[in-house]
């Protein structure tokens, strides 16, 4: 009736009611130990659940730390947890509709998946196996949030299982990314450039109204925790207190602000790519600029043509370009600015260990050691004035 799967996912099967109520409270309390405050349930094969069985889930409700989650329901069974009030207790969601990529036209490719061409109207975004569901239904309710407070993003639709990875279905937008319009017409580069800096800034400059999306200082406290196997006590510490001394802003924070995440749309700029935004103070997204436009593209260049789509060269100029209409400074105030971004930038890759990815857990050690305690902990005092100011 109950079987924990490798993920921690606990499945469940069959049909509950009075006769096995009981069976399943014993099973489910028990295998529920040790998964940590979140519970995840998958009722993909869960075929009925009478009241007797509705009584065990908020049993479970009960006695877990955080949130309890049922996936995969059926629309049947998803009426009766509907019905009977259980989807305001329980985050009760129904099955993904299944779909296939294969023969779909490639318009897109970066660091967490490929983008498909569905039809005239729609395209998909298929993530990698490593990215969570959770993670994905964060990114559309992200994109949703985001075109309600009239940030101009593309509109999303539901999301989709598509073989053993996820994905977000959103409308079909008939232009080209930013980075392909600027490679294909150089010609026009400034003006591209004019709308690139004009967007940030409508980002930066958007007040949104707190609580709408998390404060990207909360989102770094929680990082540091997990930093733990590769940091002293002190360091921890360190990390905390240098996270406090940004500004509490409300500005729209994008976080991966380059051309390859933006389409343009008759004329206007749209965003595509919505993973990680949160509120704050804006120096957090120019440091991602920085990383993305100027710094990347020196030390792997590879990897950033793919997502940005143009040459690493020409991503430098598009960099220097944005950063002088940006900041107003011309080029020997800009070796300075660098220097600071280049710090925050490095503090961020420190914290973004802490956000768990496969590879940056692999790299650890080597940032922690050539970041952490060679760049951020000599620097401590000016990072903490870039910081405040």
């Amino acid at each position: 009736m109950v079987e924990k799967s490798n993920d921690g996912i606990l499945k469940i099967s069959g049909r509950i009611d009075s006769n096995n109520a009981a069976q399943l409270e014993k099973e489910l309390l028990g295998a529920a130990e040790g998964l940590g405050a979140d519970i995840t349930l998958d009722a993909a094969e869960l075929q009925y659940i009478s009241s007797a069985g509705l009584r065990v889930f908020l049993k479970l409700k009960k006695a877990a730390a955080g949130e309890v989650s049922v996936i995969n329901t059926s629309p049947e069974v998803y009426d009766i947890f509907d019905v009977t009030g259980f989807t305001s207790l329980l985050n009760v969601s129904k099955r993904l509709r299944e779909i296939s990529v294969d023969g779909c036209e490639v318009i897109g490719q970066g660091g967490n998946g490929t983008v498909y061409r569905l039809d005239d109207d729609k395209i998909v975004k298929v993530y990698r196996p490593v990215v969570g569901l959770a993670a994905i239904e964060k990114e559309r309710e992200f994109a949703k949030t985001a075109l309600i407070n009239g940030v101009p993003c593309v509109i999303a639709y539901d999301v989709v299982k598509c073989g053993d990875s996820y994905g977000i279905v959103f409308e079909m937008l008939r232009s080209d990314t930013l980075g392909h319009a600027m490679k294909n017409n150089p010609e026009k580069l400034d003006e591209y450039v004019e709308k690139y800096v004009a967007l940030a800034k409508e980002l930066h400059n958007k007040k949104i109204a707190a609580g709408t999306f998390t404060n990207i200082k909360t989102v770094l406290h929680e990082r540091v925790p997990r930093l733990a196997r590769w940091c002293t006590p002190g360091e921890l510490e360190l990390l905390d207190s240098l996270i406090d001394e940004l500004p509490d802003g409300d500005s729209l924070i994008h976080g991966d602000l380059h051309p390859g995440n933006i389409m343009i749309q008759d004329g206007e700029l749209v965003l595509i790519d919505m993973p990680e935004v949160t509120m704050g103070a804006k120096i957090w997204d120019l440091a991602g600029i920085y990383r993305d436009m100027i710094s990347a593209p020196q030390r792997s260049p590879e990897a950033i043509e793919l997502s940005v789509g143009m040459p690493a060269d020409m991503i430098i100029d598009v960099g220097h370009r944005f950063f002088r209409l940006y900041t107003g400074m011309n080029d020997e105030q800009l070796e300075g600015y660098y220097k600071q971004l280049d710090l925050v930038f490095a503090f961020n890759v420190v914290l973004i260990v802490g956000a768990g990815s496969k590879r940056s857990t692999e790299m650890a050690p080597a940032i922690m050691d050539n970041l952490l305690r060679s760049v951020v902990i000599p620097n401590e005092q000016a990072l903490r004035h870039i910081l405040r100011s």
